[in-house]
């Protein structure tokens, strides 16, 4: 899977995400700080929900080969600022989580908010069923895959 950083607001669903993709068991916890989990970097909701701490997403990105911005369309705050891709200058790719949970007006205002930010492409997945995992996976697989070609090129 390609090194990819998860980013939104609090209670968005990226730990969840990040335990799901890494096969583990989903137990809700608060992320505090930024956490790995293998290919996976998880930040706390309050780095996006708070401009002063814009620095902390930025420095913790280095590591990362792919920016995952993360939208729960059950919620009215909009966290993902337009145009908020551009700070990285990384793939960013968009997820919607809770989709089950959600109506479709909730999910295609959250596919709005991903796309104003630069997210593309999107993904609606809810977690804990399992829905729109694999397609998720196999798109990081792919990706990963690919970066790793494209490095090669350029050592040779």
């Amino acid at each position: 899977m390609k090194k990819v950083i998860f980013m939104g607001k609090t209670g968005c669903g990226k730990t969840t995400l990040c335990q799901k993709l890494h096969e583990q068991e989903l137990k809700y916890k608060k992320t505090q700080a930024v956490e790995r989990y293998g290919d996976a970097i998880d930040t706390p909701g309050e780095y996006l929900e708070n401009r002063h701490f814009y620095n902390a997403l930025i420095m913790s990105a280095i590591d990362a080969r792919m920016i995952a911005l993360v939208a729960d369309p059950t919620s009215s705050y909009q966290a993902i600022p337009p145009g908020f891709a551009s700070i990285f200058g990384k793939k960013v790719i968009g997820i919607i989580t809770k989709c089950r949970e959600a109506t479709q007006e909730q999910i295609q205002k959250a596919r709005g908010e991903l796309q104003a930010g630069g997210a593309w492409p999107i993904f609606a997945v809810d977690t804990p069923a399992g829905v729109g995992i694999p397609e998720l996976f196999d798109y990081l697989e792919r990706e990963g895959k690919a970066s790793e070609g494209r490095a090669a090129q350029c050592r040779n």
